[in-house]
């Protein structure tokens, strides 16, 4: 070959790949430009029958969640991967179980070091790769790490009500910015759990100048640090004006945006607004609940005004079960059950910790006032997402989620999952095959009777596992554990694989985190 066919054949080698490299181009635009907006919104502590799409009983008026259900997907079996928020909130953004951590029981404080691991993929990471633009506006309850003044800056749930010196002038470190998000707005535990500070891109927006704290019964935060433009009383409306702004600023951009907006509400402190109060004929819960409903008529009405609402996918759930601070005596009163048929609240291994409302509305994709009775986890967001935008999931990632992508459109309807696995505050285990539920614990695991300490202190006579057939006994009211033996055995099995795998979908076995000293699991892996 000559010195001048040489040259040809070169040029026609990196014109062809040029070619190729523009059609690559053009069809990952292309893919971008199709790509759906996310929005997922989470309600804090609000219960399964506080929706009226889910609860016609109901009798708190949610005429805006119900329009979201009436034009997309209601999922009735629904589940948070935890029964109280910090541990949701960590399998949500990395499709991962929170026990898996060095989390095994209850929540983070509101100085905890973060919770997600710099390695750790999280959800925003991943969309980024995908040519979205990611924001996270609300509450956080992950952990960030602050600058403490001295050697106790680990602080954990042991300590709520202390506050250590922390220099508000400086970044928070390991916070949303790390974790994938281009933008963010929000504070860092419980709206009841001090610091009261805004943090904006991993900055304080002002450092506090007083100490505040609340005692009325229902409207209570723990003493603490507060900054003055933090008024617990306008944070729900003053964090929706934030999520609309973002909504109205990225309507106007190229790309698709993911917006992760996890409210502080229903959640105490109960602060409805004026506009809100006695609205619902109930109580203040009631009333909170109104305004949280207000919240999703916000953000419904700003996508369509932008005319993005078709091609944006809006999920709204909760991060758990209803808080008994609601005051479920008070609501039985006018015949309204938080809870609705499930046992238990917030904080138990009973359907009511983690049972929950889950709406998907995406217009242009998934169909109308439909409804789908499959398993489902808020684990499985990552997943979704992710076959979604045609992302490849590593082994390292995701490890508990599963693409519910399928149910969403209505292409398919079979179960997505084998095995969900529930978690309560104390740490107790319980896993869910079709209809079969097998808690491995005496009692609630939680915040109702019976409770760990209840058992303790009564010297109640129980059996160490319950074993429930949910399809005929929705109350948890008939353990069935003496009659089925060899179920137990199989679910109690299937437990113990999942959690020494380090993964409950196919992959690559992974580790836990902080698997010396498990008490939790003493009893299911020996």
């Amino acid at each position: 070959m000559t010195s001048f066919t040489k040259v040809i054949t070169l040029l026609f080698i990196f014109s062809q790949l040029s070619c190729l490299a523009q059609r690559n181009k053009s069809t990952t635009e292309k893919r971008v430009a199709q790509s759906p907006n996310i929005i997922y919104i989470l309600a804090d502590d609000l219960g399964y029958g506080d929706v009226k799409a889910f609860n016609p009983e109901g009798k708190i008026a949610t005429p805006n969640m119900d329009a979201m259900a009436a034009n997309g997907v209601k999922f009735t079996e629904a589940h948070t991967s935890s029964a109280v928020c910090s541990p949701t909130r960590y399998g949500i953004l990395t499709g991962r179980y929170n026990w898996r951590t060095s989390l095994k029981s209850f929540v983070l404080s509101g100085y905890s070091k973060s919770l997600i691991k710099q390695e750790r993929t999280t959800i925003a990471e991943m969309l980024k790769t995908q040519g979205y633009n990611t924001a996270y506006i609300g509450k956080w309850h992950l952990g960030w790490d602050w600058d403490i003044e001295g050697t106790d800056a680990n602080l954990e749930h042991d300590k709520m009500n202390v506050n250590p010196k922390v220099n508000f002038a400086s970044p928070v470190k390991n916070g949303p910015a790390t974790h994938g998000f281009d933008y963010s707005f929000g504070f860092c535990g419980s709206l009841d759990m001090a610091p009261y500070v805004y943090v904006e891109n991993d900055m304080p927006t002002m450092v506090p100048t007083k100490n505040t704290v609340s005692v009325d019964e229902k409207g209570i935060w723990r003493k603490g640090p507060t900054s003055d433009d933090f008024v617990h009383a306008t944070v729900l409306q003053d964090l929706t004006d934030k999520a609309v702004d973002y909504i109205n600023t990225k309507a106007k951009g190229k790309s698709p945006f993911f917006l992760y907006f996890p409210l502080p509400a229903p959640h105490t402190p109960i602060l409805p607004t004026t506009e809100f109060l006695g609205r619902s004929n109930t109580n203040m819960y009631g009333d909170f609940v109104m305004q949280v409903d207000d919240v999703v008529r916000q953000i419904r009405e700003v996508l369509k005004k932008q005319g993005i609402s078709d091609n944006t996918l809006l999920v709204f759930t909760s991060d758990n079960g209803c808080s008994p601070k609601a005051d479920f005596e008070e609501l039985a009163k006018v015949d309204h059950d938080p809870s609705y048929t499930f046992r238990g609240t917030k904080a138990d291994i009973f359907e009511g910790g983690h049972h929950v409302p889950f709406i998907v509305e995406w217009p242009n994709n998934a169909p109308k006032n439909a409804s789908s009775d499959k398993i489902i986890c808020t684990t499985d967001f990552f997943a979704t997402c992710a076959e979604l935008t045609g992302y490849k999931i590593k082994d390292t990632e995701a490890e508990d989620s599963y693409s519910m992508l399928s149910l969403i459109q209505g292409e398919k309807d079979e179960e997505i999952r084998e095995y969900t696995v529930h978690h309560s505050i104390n740490g107790s285990f319980a896993i869910r095959q079709g209809t079969w539920k097998l808690s491995v614990c005496p009692g609630s695991g939680g915040w109702s009777y019976p409770r760990p300490q209840d058992i303790e202190q009564e010297n109640l006579d129980l059996p160490s596992m319950q074993l429930y057939n949910l399809k005929e006994d929705i109350g948890e009211t008939k353990n069935l554990i003496s009659e089925y033996p060899e179920k137990a055995a199989e679910l109690k099995a299937a437990l113990k694989k999942i959690i020494l795998d380090g993964r409950s979908t196919a992959g690559a076995i992974q580790k836990n985190d902080g698997m010396e000293g498990w008490k939790q699991i003493e009893e299911i892996v020996n």
